[in-house]
């Protein structure tokens, strides 16, 4: 439970003085006009008989919990790299809680694609994006003074997960040079732009010597990494790879049923953050990603609304983030050309 003394409620009772303050100025230079162009004579005639009216349309108090605190609208977003229900549940519940927290109206803007949701930022469209490490590079790049907030606890050592049909016969690998198994299988990738879906694990592969002329066919691209678990279970594709915490999810539900095996983890790397843009403290004020920041680190896994959502996010806890952390997937980025600039 909070209390009245909050700092969500404190920002939401600055936020409406200023409001209030601003208001009563203008509301004092337009009297103040108005009494300039009017004649003493003509306020003596009008004194009395507006007094009444203007206390009578005065608008009743309206508590800090009760009025917007801004029009501005904080617009969240994520790469879309789980199923679509999972995605409007997760970031529909954290928009409510950030609201709450903020003391702002928050909005959850899906997107299709992990192009729309780098290209949004750099417009405006957007204000606060959950990307991976690659989209994260990516869309701090293309808006410059977007800043990093964010991270899971999961985050700084994250990894890949191959996977394959159970009727291919492959089992459990030791390491990363064993990925040579993996040559003459029907392999697909997550989105072409993912870090752990894609980019990670096509580095890791050519560490093996694997390159995409050694599959049956080119590599495919699911779009999303349930997608991904999904053409496997299926036989569309033999092998493929997946984020380490969606395949956590996806073999934990007991759903699969030994369809699908897992081979090998990846080496860690540092992955998802949050991404504030460039315009976010133009539209809602100076230290406005700190208050961002606040909010998502103070998320509990002892409180319950706090508890669904790490649930949701596979984690115990959001932390603090270093934006040098995601150098090395910039650098081999680069080095596989998904990043141009």
């Amino acid at each position: 439970m909070r209390t009245s003394n909050t700092p969500s409620t404190t920002r939401r009772a600055r936020r409406l003085l200023v409001a209030g303050l601003t208001v009563g100025a203008l509301v004092l230079a337009a009297c103040g006009s108005d009494d300039a162009g009017t004649s003493d004579a003509e306020t003596s005639d009008t004194d009395t008989n507006t007094t009444d009216a203007a206390v009578s349309t005065e608008p009743a108090p309206v508590s800090a919990d009760e009025a917007p605190a801004s029009d501005a609208v904080l617009r969240v977003s994520a790469i879309p790299d789980q199923d679509v229900d999972i995605l409007n549940r997760t970031y529909g519940l954290l928009s409510d809680y950030l609201s709450a927290e903020l003391g702002v109206t928050v909005e959850y803007v899906p997107v299709t694609e992990y192009s729309a949701a780098v290209g949004q930022l750099r417009t405006g469209d957007l204000d606060l994006v959950w990307y991976g490490a690659l989209t994260g590079v990516q869309a701090r790049l293309e808006a410059p003074g977007s800043v990093v907030v964010a991270q899971r606890d999961i985050d700084p050592t994250f990894q890949s997960v191959y996977i394959a049909n159970a009727d291919t016969g492959l089992t459990e690998l030791s390491e990363v040079a064993d990925l040579t198994a993996l040559a003459g299988t029907r392999f697909t990738y997550g989105s072409e732009s993912s870090t752990s879906g894609r980019l990670m694990p096509q580095f890791f592969l050519e560490e093996a010597g694997v390159t995409p002329d050694q599959f049956d066919g080119e590599p495919g691209f699911s779009g999303s990494h349930d997608k991904t678990v999904d053409l496997v279970e299926a036989g569309t594709f033999q092998t493929g790879a997946v984020s380490s915490s969606v395949w956590a999810r996806r073999s934990a539900d007991g759903a699969l049923d030994g369809s699908v095996v897992k081979l090998l983890d990846t080496p860690e790397y540092a992955n998802y953050h949050w991404v504030a843009g460039p315009t976010v403290e133009e539209n809602f004020g100076p230290g406005f990603v700190d208050e961002i920041k606040a909010a998502l680190l103070a998320l509990d896994a002892d409180d319950e609304n706090g508890a669904e959502i790490l649930e949701l996010f596979g984690a115990g806890s959001f932390i603090e983030t270093d934006v040098a952390l995601y150098d090395p997937v910039e650098t081999i980025g680069r080095t596989l050309g998904l990043i141009n600039e």
